[in-house]
């Protein structure tokens, strides 16, 4: 569905995107991450033809971005970051209007636009002015917007960004069902969105692409084997005699300090070690009151982190 080649984009001397390539099947629902700066916008920017590539090639849906523009463009939807809407219109008239510039045909465009303002939840408002809808109702038009012409492709940019826990909730249901009539390419700051949305996804820090997989499987690379997390009191320094005594203990690190004054530290150890036992043990030994034990359980948030703070100490 979609081919990204040896893609580089140069400003200048800096190089915003360096040699990336990756590959997006059809029906998928991809989540594109990474830090401020790192290339995604770029990256989007390049894949709806908005802007060239300095190098490298871009399939969408079987036309070359570069040599037929005007079909592979036709096989997407975009609906970039800040909703920006014609805020004096009604809802059916932007509608309307985006089917008329993507040249919807005529005598298909007045069904065209309520089965679209049907799909996005909008029949209800679809007569208010734009600029008197909540932030949540604006995300859908933008959304409506972006699925008028009915594009193969849907690529979303902070598609929640500002939005209540009810109408991240309800954007959230809306793009999964999306993602079964179309592939959808999701970028967004909030991990945990991505994790319950996305099927795959990839990591680009810095102009080149770090990572790409499942989120599962992402999480579970982070996870060491032999992992566990133990609040405990303020030791005043205790803890640090402790990674000496306990054999196969690999890692002790302070992980935070509550307001309690009790601190959660992440322990790990070789895999034939019985972890919880020896520290409950060596931990009694040193006067080391446990609050809590728990097993390590990773999240898509922390396989970022890790894989971003790898990259740099490259």
């Amino acid at each position: 569905m979609i081919e990204v080649k040896n893609v580089t984009k140069k400003y200048g001397n800096f190089v915003a995107l360096d040699d990336i390539s990756f590959k997006i099947n059809e029906g998928e629902i991809i989540g594109l991450l990474g830090p401020n700066g790192a290339g995604k916008s770029t990256t989007m920017n390049i894949i709806t033809g908005y802007i060239e590539q300095t190098s490298g090639e871009v399939i969408v849906a079987g036309y070359d971005m570069e040599k037929k523009a005007k079909k592979a463009k036709r096989e997407i939807g975009y609906m970039p970051e800040g909703v920006p809407l014609y805020t004096d219109l009604t809802v059916k008239e932007f509608v309307t209007y985006m089917a008329e510039l993507k040249r919807v045909n005529r005598k298909e465009k007045k069904e065209k636009v309520q089965q679209i303002l049907k799909e996005t939840g909008l029949e209800d408002v679809q007569k208010k002015l734009i600029r008197n809808l909540s932030r949540g109702y604006k995300q859908r038009v933008s959304m409506a917007g972006a699925l008028v012409g009915d594009p193969k492709i849907l690529i979303l940019d902070e598609p929640t960004v500002g939005l209540d826990p009810k109408q991240i909730t309800e954007i959230r249901s809306l793009i999964k069902r999306l993602g079964k009539k179309h592939t959808v390419i999701l970028s967004s700051h909030i991990l945990s969105e991505v994790s319950q949305i996305c099927n795959k996804v990839i990591i680009i820090n810095k102009g080149k692409i770090v990572a790409t997989d499942t989120p599962d499987n992402l999480e579970k690379k982070v996870v060491g084997n032999n992992t566990i997390y133990v609040t405990v009191e303020d030791t005043e320094g205790k803890i640090d005699k402790v990674k000496d005594k306990i054999k196969g203990l690999k890692s002790i690190e302070l992980v935070k300090e509550n307001e309690d004054k009790t601190k959660q530290y992440v322990l790990e150890a070789d895999k034939n070690v019985d972890l919880r036992k020896k520290v409950f043990e060596q931990f009694a030994k040193e006067g080391i009151t446990i609050f809590e034990m728990k097993k390590a359980d990773a999240t898509l948030e922390d396989a970022f982190m890790k894989i971003i703070d790898e990259g740099g100490k490259k």
